[in-house]
């Protein structure tokens, strides 16, 4: 057999997926891990954390710049 016809033969092996279905047993389908009560003190909690997370890099650019005098 050549090998041209060796590679042909393998690219036609097909997987099958038969039955692959699992069950994680938790009930319905979550977004988030965790439970939450308050919708808007959860928005309120997540664009603080956002905030405060973004906003970090600029802080400590502006610190060393007024540390080292070059952002006169």
């Amino acid at each position: 057999m050549s090998l041209i016809a060796a590679r042909a033969s393998l690219r036609q092996v097909t997987i099958r997926r038969a039955g692959l279905r699992y069950s994680s047993g938790h009930g319905e389908h979550k977004f988030v891990p965790f439970n939450y009560d308050n919708k808007r003190t959860f928005a309120l909690k997540v664009v603080s954390y956002m905030v405060i997370g973004f906003s970090v890099p600029f802080a400590a650019a502006a610190y060393q710049l007024k540390k080292s005098g070059g952002g006169s």
